[in-house]
């Protein structure tokens, strides 16, 4: 027998119930239960940033959380940040920079980067470094994502080296 729980909290602005496995995963009640794909599985354990969702104004890996510790509580993904005038700017910024290669940890690195300018609206290549480290990359060497983020926070100073 499996226990299920029914969870209120505001997911991208609306209101929502849903019943979830107790053991589940925010990773796996997003994709699974809701049916929002844009946040990515990579490694399920917290270490490549791919689930980055925010949580109460704060970066998270859904993958390490539990569906149900989302009661209350305000969650954004990828799908929510539509129409949001920073990650506007650096989806625009992410396409001008060639910041996107094979595309799988973009949503990830877009929820971080849009997180980190909220925090640091204009940020030097170092802050952006800093803020973007717990997300993984395997295509790009980070350059170009640090350009893009950058570029988005309108801060004159461009990537050294």
């Amino acid at each position: 027998m499996s226990l299920k729980h029914e969870i209120a909290f505001t997911l991208n602005g609306v209101a929502r119930k849903v019943t979830v496995q107790v053991g589940m995963s925010t990773l796996a009640m997003l994709r699974d239960v809701i049916g929002l794909t844009g946040t990515k599985y990579g490694c399920g354990e917290g270490e490549c940033g791919a689930c980055t969702i925010i949580v109460d104004d704060q970066t998270v890996n859904s993958c390490l959380m539990f569906a149900v510790d989302c009661e209350g509580r305000r969650v954004t993904t990828i799908e929510g940040l539509t129409g949001d005038a920073r990650a506007d700017a650096l989806r625009a910024a992410f396409v001008a920079n060639g910041a996107v290669q094979c595309g799988f940890c973009t949503p990830g690195l877009m929820v971080q980067a849009t997180h980190l300018l909220a925090q640091h609206p204009h940020p030097d290549a170092e802050t952006v470094k800093r803020g973007i480290e717990g997300n993984l990359c395997r295509c790009t060497g980070y350059r170009k994502i640090v350009d893009a983020v950058v570029t988005a926070g309108g801060a004159k100073e461009g990537v050294a080296g």
